[in-house]
């Protein structure tokens, strides 16, 4: 992806032209400012509550799904966040290669610079590694566009160091964002992914959950969303990801699904 020319989705635009003509009326109307502070409070808390919802499209452009051309084709995509981390990423690409599985994997800057050579076995399997962010700071959806930036750009020179693959896709920490994000993917040519699907399975410990979960969301065209980084752990102390990936994967065969990368699906 090449960087372009930003286009403000309608909510931006809507807000823009709320602050010029709040801007006015104080101007032409001071006595009118209870009312003008009134509309610009709602206007941001509408902001925010849309940045707590991941799968919003009201930001901007967001894959919550495969293209029409991949669903079509019967494609799916496992997306896999918060790593590399040591013992458990190794032990994914062990399933993953019994599978004949190429999955996605959002990593985050700082811990693959501790594991470059991780990094690196994930790529050489043929998966793809992408942007999420530099530090997974959980103050992320607060940054102006500077610090998402910062975040972003260092995330990028990180892995693209490592790996020689410059990531396509940028997925924010916990999903969380807000209205600067947009401008600054479209600047450094990422395109935001979130899911259709996840198990929560940095929260839940029960395998069971988790992979029903995941299956309810099992159809063409969908995002499945685990973590081998922050895997909750199992009452027997496995890494939930490694607990649910069999039957996910197995299920996803059975339905005659085919994974693919995230940057494999955009032909």
């Amino acid at each position: 992806m090449h960087s372009a020319r930003w286009q403000p989705p309608l909510l931006v635009r809507a807000t823009i032209v709320l602050h010029v003509l709040a801007l006015v009326l104080i101007i032409v109307e001071p006595g009118q400012w209870r009312w003008v502070l009134g509309a610009v409070l709602a206007n941001h808390a509408l902001l925010a509550l849309v940045g707590l919802w991941p799968r919003s499209h009201w930001l901007g452009s967001n894959w919550t799904r495969l293209p029409a051309a991949a669903t079509a084709r019967n494609e799916i995509a496992l997306t896999i966040d918060d790593g590399p981390d040591p013992h458990v990423t190794p032990q994914v690409l062990e399933l993953l290669d019994r599978y004949a599985i190429q999955a996605t994997f959002f990593c985050i800057g700082d811990k693959a610079a501790r594991y470059p050579d991780l990094c690196r076995e994930i790529v050489r399997r043929g998966h793809a590694m992408e942007n999420h962010s530099q530090h997974h700071r959980h103050h992320f959806s607060l940054l102006g566009p500077a610090g998402i930036t910062r975040e972003l750009q260092a995330a990028q020179d990180t892995l693209t160091a490592i790996t020689g693959q410059r990531p396509r896709f940028f997925r924010a920490p916990a999903g969380l964002r807000n209205p600067f994000l947009d401008p600054v993917l479209a600047r450094m040519g990422l395109q935001l992914a979130s899911w259709s699907a996840r198990g929560f399975d940095t929260r839940i410990s029960d395998a069971e959950r988790v992979k029903n979960k995941l299956l309810h969301g099992l159809r063409a065209g969908a995002i499945l969303l685990l973590h081998d980084g922050n895997s909750a752990r199992t009452s027997d102390g496995t890494p939930v990801i490694l607990a649910v990936l069999p039957t996910v994967l197995a299920a996803a065969s059975a339905a005659d699904l085919r994974f693919v990368t995230l940057r494999a699906a955009l032909s």
